[in-house]
C-alpha cells in the first residue's frame, strides 16, 4: 500500500475514513446515475435541453437554501442534514415509482431526472469541500488520488449491482438500496477523526458555523479571478461532456428498447470506466500531481479532449466514439477531478463550502445549458456528428490555456498559506 500511496505519520485513519467515506456516497448515486441516464435516453435528445434547463433552475433555487444552512449550523451537523435531505426525497420518489403507472410516467421520469442531476452535484461537492477543510493543500496533493479511488471503487460497486439487479427487482429496490449506502456514508462521517487544519479544529470545538451570508458563495466568485478560472475550467468541461452525452443518447436510444436493458447497459459501461480509472488512479494519479504539478495534471484531459474531438472530426467512428468516451471520463475522475479538488485547498473556509458548491452546480449546470441547447440548434441546423466534433475541438484548447493558468496561480496560493 505505501507503495502505491504517499502517507506520512498521523494521515491513515482520516485518509481511510475519507476513502470509506467516498466510497459510499459514490455507490449510492451510481445506482441512482445508471436510472436517469436511461430515463434521458427515453426523453430522446429532443426533450433533453428541457431537462437540463430544470436542473439548472433547480440548481438556483436550492443554492440559498444550502448557504443559508451552512451559514448557521457547524459543518459535521450540516452536511448529515444535507445527504439525508436526498434520501427523503430519494425515498419519496421510490414510493412514487412503485405506485404508478406508465401514464404517469412521462412526468415522474423527468422530474426523477431532475433530482438525480441535482443530487449528483451537491453530494460529491459537499464531501470535496469537507476534504479541502480537512487537509492542506501538500496533502492533498498526495492523498486525493487514493482517496478517489474509495470513489471510484463505490461507483463500480453501484454499477455492477444495478448491471446485475437492474432487470430482477426493479427501480424503486435499487432507489432504496442507494439510501441505505447514502446513510452508510453519514455514519462514517460522525466518526471521523479532527481536522488537520488548526483553524478547522478550533471552529470544530467550538461548534461554529462558517459563517457568512446566503449569497456569499456568488459575491466570492465574482469577486476573485481565481474562483472566477476555476468556474470557467467547469465551465468548459461540461460543455464538451454534454456534447458527448447527447450523442450516446441517440446511439444507446436506436440500440436498446426497453428502460431496464438500456440501465443495464449504461451501468457496464460505467463499470468499465471506473475499473479504468481506479488503475490509473492507484498507480499513476497521485504520483502525476506531484511529478508536473497541478496545472500540468488539470492540462492532460482538455489535451484530450482536443485530440479526441479533432479525431471524431476527422474519423466520426462508433468505436473512436465509445473509446474517447470512456478515456475521457476516466482521464476526469483519475486526473481532473483531484487536480480541480486541490485547487480549493488554498481558499478560506467559506468559500470552500459555498463558492466551491456555487461553482460545482451552478457553473456546471450553465455548462450543461450551453452545450444542450448548442448541440440542439446545431443538430437543427443540419450538423453532423464529425462537424459539432470540430466545434469543440478549439474550445478544449482554450480550456488548456485555462487549466495550466490555474496551476500557476495556485502554486503562488499554496506559498501565500504555507507561509
Amino acid at each position: 500500500m505505501a507503495k502505491l500511496v504517499t502517507v506520512e505519520e498521523g494521515e491513515w485513519r482520516a485518509t481511510l475514513f475519507a476513502f470509506s467515506f467516498f466510497f459510499f456516497l459514490l455507490a449510492s448515486y451510481f445506482i441512482l446515475r445508471s436510472i436517469r441516464d436511461a430515463i434521458g435516453v427515453a426523453a430522446g435528445t429532443a426533450q433533453l435541453p428541457w431537462l437540463f434547463t430544470g436542473t439548472l433552475v433547480a440548481t438556483l433555487l436550492a443554492n440559498p437554501l444550502y448557504a443559508t444552512i451552512v451559514s448557521r449550523l457547524p459543518v459535521r451537523r450540516f452536511i448529515p442534514i444535507v445527504y439525508r435531505v436526498f434520501s427523503a426525497l430519494l425515498l419519496i420518489f421510490a414510493f412514487a415509482v412503485s405506485s404508478t403507472g406508465p401514464a404517469e410516467e412521462k412526468y415522474l421520469g423527468p422530474a426523477f431526472w431532475i433530482f438525480i442531476s441535482v443530487f449528483s452535484l451537491f453530494v460529491p461537492s459537499v464531501f470535496w469541500g469537507f476534504m479541502a477543510d480537512t487537509f492542506y493543500s501538500n496533502q492533498g496533493k498526495r492523498l486525493y488520488g487514493f482517496i478517489g479511488v474509495g470513489g471510484t471503487l463505490g461507483g463500480m460497486f453501484g454499477s455492477k449491482f444495478t448491471a446485475l439487479m437492474a432487470t430482477q427487482v426493479g427501480t424503486p429496490v435499487l432507489m432504496l438500496m442507494s439510501v441505505l449506502l447514502l446513510e452508510c456514508g453519514v455514519q462514517v462521517l460522525r466518526r471521523f477523526p479532527p481536522s488537520f487544519r488548526e483553524e478547522t479544529r478550533d471552529r470544530e470545538k467550538a461548534e461554529r458555523s462558517v459563517g457568512g451570508g446566503s449569497l456569499a458563495g456568488i459575491t466570492h466568485v465574482l469577486r476573485s479571478p481565481y474562483l472566477l478560472g476555476i468556474c470557467l475550467f467547469m465551465l468548459l468541461f461540461t460543455i464538451g461532456t454534454t456534447v458527448l452525452y447527447f450523442q450516446q443518447a441517440e446511439i444507446v436510444g436506436a440500440k436498446f428498447a426497453d428502460r431496464e436493458s438500456r440501465t443495464a447497459f449504461l451501468a457496464n459501461l460505467d463499470f468499465y470506466v471506473q475499473l479504468l480509472t481506479v488503475l490509473a488512479q492507484l498507480f499513476i494519479s497521485g504520483r502525476v500531481i506531484k511529478w508536473i504539478g497541478v496545472g500540468m495534471t488539470l492540462a492532460i484531459l482538455p489535451l484530450v479532449s482536443v485530440i479526441g474531438f479533432g479525431a471524431l472530426g476527422v474519423w466520426p467512428s462508433l468505436s473512436l466514439f465509445v473509446a474517447f468516451t470512456v478515456i475521457r471520463r476516466a482521464g476526469n475522475y483519475a486526473f481532473a477531478n483531484p487536480g480541480r479538488e486541490v485547487l480549493f485547498s488554498v481558499i478560506p473556509a467559506e468559500d470552500k463550502y459555498k463558492a466551491k458548491n456555487f461553482i460545482d452546480t451552478f457553473a456546471y449546470r450553465s455548462g450543461d445549458q450551453i452545450g444542450a441547447w448548442s448541440y440542439a440548434a446545431m443538430s437543427a441546423a443540419g450538423l453532423a456528428v464529425s462537424s459539432i466534433a470540430l466545434v469543440a475541438a478549439p474550445m478544449s484548447a482554450v480550456w488548456l490555456v485555462v487549466a495550466l493558468w490555474l496551476g500557476r496561480r495556485h502554486t503562488v496560493m499554496s506559498k501565500t498559506e504555507s507561509a
